[in-house]
Order: C-alpha cells, then structure tokens, then sequence
C-alpha cells in the first residue's frame, strides 16, 4: 500500500508490478510512433477507409474479404490519383501496416487499461501517480479521435492526410509518451541529484520546448514532402533562403493550406526545420560548455555527453534523410530520424526532471 501522507512517493513506495507495467506502455508507445512513422512514409494510412473499433480487428480473411476492402481503397483520391492500377498484392502490404499501426492501439488499450483499474482498486498507486496516469488515459482518447479526423482528411479531395492533421497526431502521440514517461521518472527516482544547468529548470525546459518544435517541424516536412523539394545540403535548392519565400504574394492563407499546389510551404517548413535544428545544437552546446565548469559536472558528465552523441546522431541522420530524398522519402531514414527526435526528447525531459524542485541539492 502506497503511503497516503507524503508529498513525494518514497523510492521503494512503488511495487515492482507497477514500474514494469509502466515500462511495458513506455515500450509500447514507442512503438505506436515507429509504427506509425513507418505506415505514414509507406503511404499507407488511408489502405483502411473505415473506422470500425470492434470488427475492424479482424483482417480480411479470404480473397472475396480482401476485394471488397480492395475495391474500397479504389474509391479514394489516394488510389485515383497516384495508385491507379496497384496490384492486389501491393495493396496487401499497404493494408498491413495501417492495420498493425490501428492493432497495436487496440493492444495497448488493453494493456494499459486492465491493470491500471487493478492497480487502483488495490491501492498500489500513489495519489501522484494515479493523476499523472488518469491523464495518460484522456490523452489516449483524445489521441484515438485525431487519428481518425487525420485518416478521413485523405479520404475526400487530397491523395494523402491533410499534413496539420498529421503534425497534431504525432504530437499528441509523444506528449502521450512524454507524460508516461514522466510518470515512470516519479516511480522510479522520484528525488535525482540535482542537474546544475545555467538558468536552472527554466532552461531545461526551453530546450525541451524547442526540440519539441522541431519535432513538429519534422511532422510537417513528412506532411508536406518538404524534402523533395530541396534536397540539397548544406544549401537548400542552391541558396540560404529561397526565393519563394521572399514573395509577398505566397504569404496568403491560401498559401498556408494549399501547400501541395505551390512550392510555398515546403520551402519554409524546411528552411524552419533546417535553422531550428541549427539553433537547438547551438543552445545545447552553450549549456554544456558552461555547464563544464560547474561543481556538478562529473556526477552527470555520462548525461551530457549522452545528451552530446544523441544530438550528433540525430544531425547526421536528418541530412543523411534529406539528402536521400531523391523522389521519394527514405523509409529507413526516416523512422531512424523520428526515432531519434523521440529519444532525443526524452534525455531533455529527463534533465528537466533532475533540474525541478523534487531533485536533491546535495
């Protein structure tokens, strides 16, 4: 029975069962995001045009099943307008990964639902916990919901998801996993030696703040293919600024949502991407440079220089990605970059949480 008195969980307040079952939705929400950063750049998220929660968990079963569905996806303007004549076959592989991405939902769902209701009824959550975890659960759902308004917007005029739709979805999806994660930080040290940092928790969370731009920067460079129209590096298209962006006439509203008939949003999109990305490894670098010379330095020096290989990792795979954009986005490249913006986050979280109030000052 978890203490009822305490302002802060005790380390050990927290039983075994309920630390795994958080590391077990930590993995499981990683995957959603890899799964779905797969279904997205493999183009095929809108294989399935209903959403049906009960019976849609179960795939066709036999050629007349798989027709039908296949003869659904033929009515899309996906399928009419850059699909015309896929193959049974093709359509096949497409369907899988939507299917698995909607599976592995349906799976979590369960997962994290049952014992968390156990969980509470036993009262082996604190009361800390049980807030952070109950907010998990609204996220979920909300999350559940966005992902069907972002499949139905690729099922009417345009041949792919309308890309804002998809930006909200992928960030629902890691504030989900950033909340989970946070939660599971409280579980299992609830009171880190202090992180010494220049500016203290507010700049910890300034560069949380950031990545996590730059991340939905990211989801809109996917949304809008951006990476197929300049992928050049260190230059974009040839220059620093494009000249696209230097016409008054693009700065529309129409300019914004009509952003796959002009060369307008991927231009900027990209040019905010590439120069935020420049911007957060510049700040990391003074922050890790004046963190050098702190008293704290040595007892996290393994953290920052984590913090250091990570950020390089996910640089060098972002040109590696944009410069493989040559007609199409490379799949593997891609969830490697997701993957890596993910992990990315969630070492700055951490010194978030090791730079607030509940961290040690010895």
């Amino acid at each position: 029975m978890v203490e009822k008195n305490s302002r802060w969980a005790l380390p050990d307040a927290i039983s075994r069962p309920v630390k795994i079952w958080l590391l077990l939705g930590l993995f499981m929400v990683l995957m959603q995001i890899v799964i779905g950063g797969v279904t997205r750049l493999t183009g095929s998220g809108l294989s399935i045009t209903k959403w049906e929660i009960v019976t849609g968990a179960i795939p066709p079963l036999n050629e007349t099943q798989w027709q039908a569905e296949f003869e659904l996806y033929r009515q899309t303007p996906q399928y009419q307008k850059i699909n015309q004549g896929m193959s049974l076959e093709a359509f096949k592989f497409i369907y899988f990964w939507e299917y698995f991405h909607r599976l592995w939902a349906r799976m979590m769902f369960f997962v994290f639902i049952f014992p968390f209701a156990w969980f509470l009824w036993k009262g082996m959550l604190s009361k800390e916990l049980r807030n952070w975890l109950i907010a998990v659960v609204l996220l979920a759902g909300l999350e559940g919901f966005f992902g069907w308004i972002m499949v139905a917007s690729g099922l009417r005029q345009r041949p792919w998801v309308n890309a804002y739709n998809l930006t909200l979805h992928l960030c629902m999806g890691v504030i989900i996993f950033s909340t989970l994660l946070w939660t599971a930080f409280i579980a299992f040290r609830p009171n880190p030696r202090r992180l010494e940092i220049s500016g203290g928790k507010r700049t910890a969370w300034i560069i949380f703040s950031i990545a996590f731009f730059q991340l939905a920067l990211g989801a809109m460079m996917s949304g809008t293919k951006a990476g197929l129209f300049y992928p050049t590096w260190p230059d974009q298209g040839g220059t620093f600024l494009p000249g696209v962006l230097l016409d008054p006439g693009h700065w529309t509203l129409a300019g914004f949502m009509e952003y796959d008939t002009n060369p307008f949003m991927p231009a900027l999109i990209q040019f905010l991407h590439r120069n935020t990305a420049y911007l957060l490894t510049v700040i990391i670098l003074w922050v890790f440079w004046k963190a050098r010379s702190g008293n704290r330095f040595q007892e996290n020096k393994n953290l920052w220089y984590l913090l250091l290989f990570v950020l390089s990792l996910q640089v060098t795979l972002g040109i590696l990605t944009l410069i493989n954009c040559i007609g199409v986005v490379p799949v593997d490249l891609g969830v490697y970059h997701q993957s890596g913006a993910v992990l990315l986050l969630s070492i700055l979280l951490w010194m978030c949480f090791k730079s607030s109030e509940r961290s040690k000052g010895l």
